[in-house]
């Protein structure tokens, strides 16, 4: 008996769904023992009936439901609380879905001033009045799913990685809990440490990095002691892999040769990078007040769950 899955995208640039391509040829050993009865960037399922004859949006019921992006109007609110209603195990897939990703870093700003910077104060935008008809309106800021709906399971990730998909619906298939361990990425980095930082400045990711592109990861030393900023210390473990057989499991954005930018998000449920990485800057000689935008740049993927928001104006002079 096959177990019926259900995937929506909701505030989404669809890389999520690319990942549950890119799992490859393990996918060919799961896909028999799933049905999906709703997914709509691969079937033509209408939410009000497949020739809008319904009145009212209706989603079929599942045993899984998989929903990437995070939630920013009236429409994909209404869509998510369906999901849940409908699915008896809900996946939030992504960083988006599980933190608010990118687009919640709008929510360092009121609506109000948003609609002002993008449309009404724009030089390339004539004046007008706020589209509003047949447009759902937009929420008073981005939300990560579990601020709506209660998620079962986290797959987080910019995009995610395949091999933790296949994971997490292989133990689902299994009747077995998924949960990923709270390790940082650092754990799991394989580059050489000396626990001090080179020169004591914090450089752009764009200057010239020492490491040895092909040879041992004990040859190239940590990006962050280099002086770049690197949120591997305070970022879940997950987005790594085996590259090569017998060597060690490598991040993602460091195979590339490139810091970690903090898409897997908080190590911990509750805590918090930008004040822990204010800590691991200090602890190698690295002053945090020259990192620019601090308060964007380490909140980059997790602006949902009310880590970043509007601050106060401050009173003329």
């Amino acid at each position: 008996m096959s177990v019926k899955v259900a995937e929506e995208w909701l505030n989404i640039c669809g890389g999520c769904e690319v990942s549950i391509l890119d799992i490859g040829e393990p996918l060919l050993d799961i896909l028999p023992k799933l049905e999906f009865v709703h997914m709509p960037v691969l079937m033509d399922h209408k939410y009000f009936g497949q020739k809008g004859e319904g009145t009212e949006l209706t989603i079929p019921e599942a045993d899984i439901g998989i929903v990437s992006g995070g939630v920013r109007n009236e429409k994909e609110k209404h869509v998510l609380e369906e999901m849940r209603k409908k699915t008896k195990i809900l996946i939030s897939l992504g960083s988006c879905a599980s933190f608010g990703g990118i687009p919640a870093m709008a929510n360092m700003y009121t609506l109000d001033a948003l609609y002002d910077k993008v449309y009404r104060d724009s030089v390339t935008t004539d004046l007008a009045d706020t589209p509003a008809e047949n447009l759902p309106p937009l929420l008073d800021r981005v939300y990560a799913l579990d601020e709506i709906i209660t998620v079962d399971v986290h797959i987080p990730g910019c995009p995610p990685n395949p091999d933790m998909i296949v994971d997490a619906l292989t133990a689902l298939l299994e009747g077995k809990p998924f949960e990923l361990p709270e390790r940082s990425v650092c754990d799991d980095c394989p580059v050489k440490r000396e626990k001090k930082a080179a020169g004591g400045q914090i450089k752009r990711p764009l200057e010239e990095m020492q490491f040895d592109q092909g040879g041992p990861w004990e040859n190239t030393r940590c990006f962050m002691e280099q002086g770049y900023l690197c949120l591997g210390p305070v970022t879940r473990s997950g987005c790594g892999r085996v590259y090569e057989e017998g060597g060690p499991k490598v991040p993602r954005c460091v195979v590339g040769y490139m810091p970690c930018r903090g898409c897997f998000g908080p190590i911990r449920k509750g805590a918090s990078p930008l004040v822990d990485m204010m800590g691991a800057l200090s602890s190698i000689g690295l002053d945090a007040k020259q990192v620019v935008d601090r308060r964007a740049l380490l909140n980059r993927y997790i602006g949902g769950q009310k880590r970043l928001r509007p601050l106060p104006q401050r009173p003329a002079r």
